[in-house]
């Protein structure tokens, strides 16, 4: 399953740290970790980082990402436990995958649908399992207690109260054979990519270990665990010798073991591996580089061609409130979006390496990523046309208003880079720094008193703006007496909330994700966000690790479907 290399720029990643593609199997790589690794448990991981290696070493799930060294083609879904993508009725409220035949587990036993439904059956467990996603929960179509939990309290419920539960997950999680079902709801549109989630995985009911198993291992993939996890210190994975080629279309496998190490600093391991001794040289860090190291590696040719530089699909955005007085008005909220100077903000950060520009909320690896600036306000911001979006508005200036914003030492700089930008277009900023749980902090009530703006961050959850625009925008589901969820600025548009609702329904993807774009410039119009950088990460292998690139789509992290090694 070779895949041809692609030439380096700004847009694309290396295939290989040094030299040729490599397509034969053998050797050991190192993957070298800060860490901790909270849980492999596949209904419980949640660390993006995490999840993305274990899909790619010991996870099937029934579809994923493909493995593509070209950004274009990562945004691709394939089936992975499933022959095919799925197929949904016409309403969008039955899914239905065909399992392949060939896939085993470690003991050599076959992976089936009823494996598939248990995994997904321990997401409703939620006293045992915890800190997973909890998409089961919320789009399959089983019935609700009046406080709004689940009639299905999960695979290790008793009583009879269990077994009316069951078989409500039953019919909404039905098995034929090889045939799995999935009955909604209300239509999804984009469910054939909500299952490529390990929370959709499969779990071997007689390998689970419950609430205890948070660092098991039962592989249905390539690598099986070699013995325990040991935490703080890591584990070796060897191969499943009941893998084969033949049953997994994503995944080459080349290593013969990996040995992932964690507890070690990041600047530690990105200076193990560029030493290149013994160990470095068949060895890649998991975590980016500081910021400090990135501009020096990048600067030395022989360290550059062993270093990828993906963008990670985490944005960092500002959210003005529209319940305070300041940014109640729409032309107010886009003079500060004009205003605002988002190459500073990068600059401060760490430079290039470290982030890049972004009006949208919306990452570049994704299909409704448009490239657009409605406000027309480019990535330096133009503050004299903010000067007269204020003026034009009749407010008196400077326009004073308080931003929050989450304190450290790279936030501090990031956040003040800002203030120049805003002060020369007739905004008077206050910063609050905010130290300790911040985003409980700003989803209180109280904060829409305290604060006239927010800074936040967020990235998608798969390949869709379906998993950005409607958890932060739609009104609908996010703004009660309780606070305002996500929505931190309390953008209501009810308009914006149906068309939400309808772009979610329409069964084409290239159609739908357009949808999305279209839903993304008119918040952008309005004022209801304004984006300033999307992350990027940093990572650096040994002269001997080939085929070296990053997966953008899940989340930047390196790509070990198709990593190798000459020894």
């Amino acid at each position: 399953m070779g895949r041809e290399s692609v030439p380096t720029d700004t847009d694309t990643t290396p295939t290989s740290a040094v030299g040729d593609r490599v397509e034969e199997r053998g050797g050991s790589l190192h993957a070298l970790s800060l860490g901790p690794v909270a849980t492999w448990d596949p209904q419980r991981i949640s660390s993006r980082g995490d999840a993305a290696f274990a899909q790619r070493v010991f996870a099937r799930t029934l579809t994923t990402y493909a493995p593509s060294t070209e950004q274009d083609g990562q945004a691709e879904l394939v089936g992975d436990l499933a022959t095919d993508t799925g197929t949904p009725n016409d309403d969008l409220t039955q899914w239905t995958f065909t399992l392949r035949e060939d896939v085993m587990w470690q003991d050599g036993s076959p992976v089936t649908c009823e494996d598939v439904a248990y995994g997904v059956s321990r997401t409703f467990a939620t006293d045992d399992i915890t800190g997973g996603p909890t998409d089961a929960l919320a789009v399959l179509d089983i019935p609700r207690n009046p406080d709004g939990t689940s009639r299905y309290a999960g695979p290790y419920a008793t009583g009879e109260r269990a077994e009316s539960g069951q078989e409500s997950f039953d019919e909404a999680v039905a098995c034929d054979g090889r045939e799995l079902t999935f009955t909604l709801s209300q239509g999804v549109g984009d469910f054939d990519e909500m299952v490529s989630q390990p929370a959709f995985g499969p779990v071997e009911a007689d390998a689970d270990e419950g609430a205890e198993g948070t660092h098991a291992v039962f592989s249905a993939g390539p690598y099986m665990l070699q013995g325990a996890w040991e935490e703080g210190r890591g584990g070796v994975f060897v191969r499943n010798p009941h893998w084969t080629p033949e049953s997994d279309p994503v995944r080459d496998a080349y290593p013969d073991e990996i040995r992932y190490q964690e507890g070690l600093e990041t600047q530690t391991v990105a200076q193990q591996v560029m030493a290149d001794n013994e160990s470095g040289r068949v060895s890649v860090s998991l975590g980016s580089a500081p910021p400090a190291i990135q501009q020096y590696i990048t600067a030395v040719e022989g360290l550059r061609e062993r270093s990828v530089n993906p963008r990670t699909g985490i944005v960092d955005y500002l959210v003005p409130n529209t319940r305070s007085q300041v940014f109640r008005d729409p032309e107010v909220r886009r003079a500060l979006a004009v205003a605002t100077n988002r190459d500073a903000y990068v600059t401060a950060i760490g430079g290039s390496t470290a982030a890049e520009p972004a009006v949208s909320l919306v990452p570049e690896a994704l299909p409704a990523h448009h490239g657009d600036d409605p406000l027309g306000a480019g990535t330096r911001g133009d503050v004299v046309e903010a000067a007269s979006i204020l003026e034009e508005a009749g407010v008196d200036t400077p326009v004073t208003f308080t931003l929050a914003y989450r304190s450290d030492a790279t936030s501090d700089k990031a956040v003040s880079a800002l203030v120049a930008g805003w002060r020369e277009a007739g905004f008077d900023p206050r910063l609050e720094p905010v130290t300790e749980d911040y985003f409980a902090t700003i989803s209180d009530p109280d904060a829409a008193e305290d604060y006239d703006a927010f800074w936040s961050n967020w990235a998608p959850a798969w390949a869709s703006a379906s998993t950005i625009l409607p958890p932060l925008f739609d009104s609908s589901i996010n703004i009660t007496d309780d606070g305002p969820g996500r929505d931190y600025g309390y953008f209501e548009d009810e308009e914006l909330d149906e068309q939400m609702a309808r772009t979610a329904l329409i069964p084409d993807r290239a159609e739908r994700e357009a949808g999305w774009a279209d839903v993304d410039r008119s918040l952008l119009e309005a004022g209801a966000y304004i984006g300033l950088a999307e992350r990027r990460a940093l990572y650096v292998a040994g002269a001997d690790v080939r085929n070296l690139s990053a997966n953008a789509v899940l989340g930047g992290v390196l790509e070990f479907a198709d990593i190798a090694v000459t020894r």
